[in-house]
């Protein structure tokens, strides 16, 4: 007979079961907000026990951290399909925007973002120092690949471009508020309009564009990776 432990020892069905999980979660969350939801009110929606909760993830932070992190993922998976569709998504402009769109399509990652205090609660700072720097380490290499195709303003180290950049992009996000007001995705397109104009040059040559998009891939698919083994995510 196969036990329930052994069941949970298989990556396939531990997926599936971690996922049950963080859907019931980030249900809850979003309905409640972080205060007013208990491990025992996460393990009554998925329909498991409490202890196969445990199993997963042995506190409430590190589950409801896991959430934000699948949220993050989620988001960063949408940079990676639209880079497979289409490499000019590696230009800073046309990144801003469909990662600016990734936000504010998902209520909880963009509560996060925007510190929302009915959702977080006391749930604030960084569940995990380690995937800020992993993240903070991804955005240095795809300015630096820009930079060295010439595909980002000379006039500014990388650094600069980095702390600038983030500041609009924040800037913007901030501004169009939980729940968002206006029209998202008219706000992408002044945001790509304005990072354009800022941070790039003019020039976009055709042949390092494959390149780059491959490049980029690859550094996202490494920080999906990195992800979710720290925070024991099933695939994204």
């Amino acid at each position: 007979m196969i036990t329930s432990t052994q069941r949970l020892r298989d990556p396939q069905q531990r997926d599936e079961r971690a996922a049950r999980i963080l859907d019931a979660a980030a249900g809850l969350l979003a309905r409640h907000g972080y205060r007013r939801v208990t491990m025992d009110d996460v393990a009554s929606e998925a329909g498991i026990g409490k202890g196969t909760v445990y199993l997963h993830w042995k506190t409430r932070e590190q589950l409801f951290g896991a959430v934000f992190a699948r949220e993050v993922l989620h988001a960063v998976d949408d940079l990676r399909k639209a880079l497979q569709r289409d490499p000019q998504t590696c230009l800073l402009h046309n990144f801003a925007r469909v990662y600016y769109l990734a936000i504010v399509d998902r209520p909880l990652l963009r509560g996060l973002l925007l510190g929302d205090p009915h959702l977080l609660g006391k749930l604030t700072g960084s569940p995990d120092p380690a995937r800020d720097d992993r993240h903070a380490a991804l955005t240095h290499s795809h300015l630096a690949l820009l930079a060295e195709h010439s595909l980002v303003r000379d006039d500014l180290s990388v650094d600069e471009i980095g702390y600038a950049y983030q500041a609009t992009f924040e800037g913007f996000l901030h501004a169009e508020g939980s729940p968002p007001t206006g029209n998202p995705e008219q706000h992408a397109e002044l945001l790509a309009r304005t990072v354009r104009h800022a941070f790039e040059n003019e020039a976009t040559p055709e042949l390092p564009i494959k390149q780059l998009a491959a490049a980029m891939v690859a550094l996202l698919s490494d920080l999906i990776d990195a992800d979710r083994a720290a925070f024991g995510l099933p695939e994204v």
